[in-house]
C-alpha cells in the first residue's frame, strides 16, 4: 500500500511540475486566439451592404477578410470621436450614441464566421491566403438584389468621384468593421473597404436604418478611392 502511495505521489509531482507552454508560443500557434467572434446581429448589416453595393448578376464569389478592420482606410489613424468630428461624416448628422457605439466596438479586431447569407459563394482570406470555400446558404426573400444601386454610389455632397469598370465575377477583397448601433437599435453604422488585385478600391461608411425586420441603407459616405497609377 505504501508503495502504491509513493508511485501516485511521484505521478502527481510529474504532472504539476511540467513547464507550461509560454503564452507567446500559444498565440503564435493560434494567431486569432483571444479574439471574440462577431455577434450574429452584425451579419444582417453585412448582407444588406454586400447585396446593395457589390453584387451584380455576374458575381460568383465574394472574398472577405477573416478579421474585422479597425481603421477607416489603409492610411487612416485609429477610429475616434475626434476623427468623426474632424471629417464631419454625413454632414455631422450621425447620432452621437451611434458613433460612440461604433468607436467602442472597433477598438480591436473580431473574427468573422460563416454566417453570411447574401446568395453567392464566399471565401475568407487571411495573411496566409485563402481559406477553404464556405458552403452557400440560400438567399432569403428579404434580401432580394436591388440593381438600382451600383458598387460605388456616392453621397451628392461629396466630390470624390466614382469607380467605373465592368462587373467582375469575383468581388473583393472586402474588409468589414464591426457594426455600431444606436440605443434604440433601429440605426446602424458600418465601414467596408473594397481592395482589388489591381491596386484599385474604395472605402465606404454606411448608415443604415431598420424598416420592420429588414435593414436598408439610408446613406453612404465615400471615404477614399484608390485609382490605378
Amino acid at each position: 500500500m505504501r508503495t502504491v502511495l509513493v508511485v501516485l505521489c511521484l505521478l502527481l509531482l510529474t504532472i504539476f511540475c511540467l513547464p507550461a507552454a509560454p503564452a507567446d508560443v500559444l498565440r503564435a500557434e493560434q494567431p486569432d486566439a483571444g479574439l471574440e467572434p462577431v455577434p450574429i446581429e452584425d451579419y444582417a448589416i453585412y448582407d444588406r451592404v454586400v447585396m446593395d453595393k457589390f453584387l451584380t448578376s455576374q458575381t460568383k464569389l465574394v472574398l472577405i477578410e477573416r478579421l474585422t478592420v479597425t481603421r477607416l482606410g489603409p492610411d487612416w489613424p485609429p477610429t475616434s470621436l475626434a476623427l468623426f468630428e474632424e471629417n464631419g461624416f454625413f454632414e455631422r448628422r450621425l447620432p452621437r450614441d451611434l458613433v460612440q457605439d461604433f468607436i467602442a466596438k472597433n477598438r480591436r479586431p473580431s473574427r468573422l464566421e460563416a454566417r453570411f447569407n447574401f446568395g453567392v459563394g464566399y471565401r475568407f482570406i487571411t495573411e496566409e491566403g485563402l481559406e477553404p470555400e464556405v458552403s452557400l446558404v440560400p438567399v432569403p426573400a428579404a434580401f432580394a438584389y436591388s440593381s438600382g444601386r451600383g458598387p460605388c454610389e456616392t453621397h451628392p455632397s461629396h466630390t470624390h468621384g466614382s469607380l467605373t469598370q465592368a462587373a467582375p465575377a469575383t468581388v473583393g477583397i472586402l474588409g468589414f468593421s464591426r457594426a455600431g448601433f444606436n440605443v434604440k437599435g433601429d440605426q446602424a453604422l458600418v465601414y467596408v473597404g473594397d481592395h482589388r488585385e489591381d491596386g484599385t478600391g474604395a472605402g465606404f461608411l454606411l448608415w443604415l436604418s431598420r424598416r420592420g425586420q429588414a435593414w436598408e441603407i439610408a446613406d453612404t459616405d465615400v471615404l477614399w478611392i484608390a485609382r490605378p497609377e
